[in-house]
């Protein structure tokens, strides 16, 4: 595999993550009662933008290590779902 093509995976799972670790922890203005003029009620007081940008880093290295390992050293990949899941005939 070769940089970019990691570096591209690794993207991907970074963004697709991004989405998944942004709701949590959030409490909206709302909830605080803490309400700004002009705002959303729904947007958060304090949205800890750095804090849940370095988790994501974190979790979607993990995923990647995970996806690296099943696919180079394990020899698993979309090729092998076949013979993982047979036909019945």
């Amino acid at each position: 595999m070769s940089f970019f093509t990691g570096f591209a995976v690794y993207f991907i799972i970074w963004w697709l993550t991004l989405f998944m670790v942004l709701p949590f922890g959030v409490r909206t203005q709302a909830e605080d009662g803490e309400r700004v003029l002009g705002t959303d009620p729904g947007s958060p007081t304090h949205s800890r933008l750095g804090l849940k940008l370095l988790v994501n880093t974190l979790v979607s290295g993990v995923i990647f290590l995970a996806w690296y390992w099943l696919t180079y050293h394990m020899d698993m990949g979309l090729d092998k779902l076949p013979s993982i899941f047979p036909q019945d005939r």
